[in-house]
């Protein structure tokens, strides 16, 4: 016999009643989506492509652009389909794996705008020694403990 207290599905409250409005719903958040898409796409190309933008502030931007990516693409698109299609429901493991992801890229962007205001604190206070202590391996070492640690948290 199954246990039958474990959910299945979530509800999940419209934004509006009336069909109009799910749809105008659907249209401004597609036209947000794509604008972030776009603008995030724009920063990680400039920044790979450009060789004079291999400095650590701009490698860390590049971390920053791609973890926006990820937050946006975690609820929007869902939100999106749920207005297209007078949809009302969440299955209970796309709301789980929703949520993991949502807390492990807010949290990425939370270390990675700690590990950047550390960055600029150098540059302006340590000028002379910046090249020393921001290199690039240090930079790889921080974004990578800043990713390892939100999975965890996450």
């Amino acid at each position: 016999m199954s246990n039958s207290s474990i959910p299945k599905e979530f509800l999940l409250l419209p934004f509006a009643d009336t069909r109009e409005l799910q749809l105008l719903h659907f249209g401004l958040f597609l036209g947000i989506y794509l604008a972030a898409l776009l603008g995030n796409g724009l920063i990680l190309t400039a920044v790979i492509c450009d060789h004079r933008l291999h400095t650590p502030m701009y490698f860390f931007l590049l971390n920053l652009a791609f973890i926006d990516l990820g937050s946006i693409s975690t609820t929007v698109p869902k939100a999106m389909a749920n207005s297209l299609w007078d949809t009302m429901t969440i299955s209970y493991a796309g709301c789980t794996t929703q949520v993991f992801f949502f807390v492990f890229f807010v949290a990425a962007e939370f270390s990675l705008l700690i590990i950047m205001a550390y960055d600029r604190y150098v540059a302006i206070c340590k000028p002379l020694h910046y090249g020393t202590i921001m290199d690039s391996r240090t930079c790889v070492n921080m974004a990578a403990a800043a990713w390892g640690s939100t999975l965890l948290y996450a």
